[in-house]
């Protein structure tokens, strides 16, 4: 018997997840939206292209939750992305709400699944689905890092002129401008980074990274990015469904962890059949705590909007 996959938004993010999944063969994938006939369509067209990819898994689109029961792992991609005259409250709420609706959806239909959520701000939609759900923290996790990781060592790649083979990046703390990659856990060949560029090159590839979703959404102008996101899926999926034991940058639950309690935020994680096994502690220098400790206040500030609008109601 297969696994099964369930994908909540068929927009870019969730339809190329799905693409991924599917090539992959990792799991029967069931693709949920709110629009009629896009996710049936969009699983249509993927199901078809299976034959000449010699996949043998199902591809289902559905409005109907029902059409998700028993996943072992659900993915939230829905949501809305932040648009010109719209406050971080306003995105905060929105989005809250699609991430809320989508759990109490989980949680009846799939309760001993492994939650991923994807919709941002990525840190504060994790706290949604953990007060929506009650999930173990083993269960809820946010992809954030995988991402960020691979956009540093695809600059690093390129800067250096080698394989992406060759790196190793490492990114820690929430997902947005306040994240904190880390030059010296980040390699070439087993090679720190600090021996291979000067401090002038690899500040320029930090800022890059920590500004990576928006320099595409500012040269897309009408959308932003999902062929990497959708990648950065797959291998937690993969992680998960495999039990690889794998050790990726995810938004866990922190419960004291790098002295931070009660807030999601990325930190190395070792996945497997369960979801979250282990958190990987590792050595920070005071400046690397510092900028992690500030990533975290960043985030706190949006839990704690999350949670007064939850109050509020």
């Amino acid at each position: 018997m297969r696994n099964k996959v369930t994908i909540v938004g068929a927009g870019n993010v969730g339809a190329t997840t799905a693409h991924w999944l599917a090539a992959k063969e990792l799991a029967d994938i069931v693709l949920i939206d709110i629009v009629e006939g896009v996710p049936q369509g969009k699983a249509l067209d993927l199901l078809e292209s299976l034959p000449v990819e010699g996949a043998d898994v199902s591809v289902t689109g559905s409005n109907d939750y029902a059409e998700t029961a028993d996943s072992d792992v659900v993915v939230v991609t829905a949501g809305f992305p932040r648009k010109p005259g719209m406050s971080r409250d306003d995105l905060l709420k929105a989005n809250a709400d699609i991430v809320g609706a989508a759990t109490e959806q989980v949680v009846k239909h799939s309760p001993s699944a492994v939650l991923i959520v994807v919709t941002n701000p990525l840190d504060a939609m994790c706290e949604v689905a953990r007060m929506k759900s009650g999930f173990p923290r083993e269960r809820l996790l946010g992809m954030a890092g995988v991402l960020d990781s691979a956009r540093f060592a695809a600059f690093i790649a390129a800067e250096l002129k080698v394989s992406v083979d060759n790196v190793q990046a490492f990114v820690l703390g929430g997902h947005g401008d306040q994240m904190v990659p880390l030059p010296r856990y980040s390699t070439v060949a087993g090679i720190p980074i600090t021996e291979l560029l000067d401090v002038q090159a690899i500040q320029r590839l930090v800022k890059r990274t920590a500004g990576g979703g928006g320099e595409i959404v500012a040269l897309l102008k009408t959308g932003s990015a999902y062929y990497a996101p959708a990648r950065a899926i797959t291998e937690m999926v993969d992680a998960i469904l495999k039990d690889k034991h794998k050790i990726l940058p995810c938004a866990a639950l922190l419960r004291g962890e790098y002295g931070i309690k009660d807030l999601f935020i990325g930190v190395p994680c070792k996945l497997g059949a369960g979801g979250l096994e282990q958190v990987i502690t590792i050595t920070l220098t005071a400046e690397e705590e510092k900028a992690l400790n500030k990533s975290a206040a960043a985030v706190r500030e949006l839990v704690d909007v999350v949670h007064a609008q939850a109050q509020s109601r």
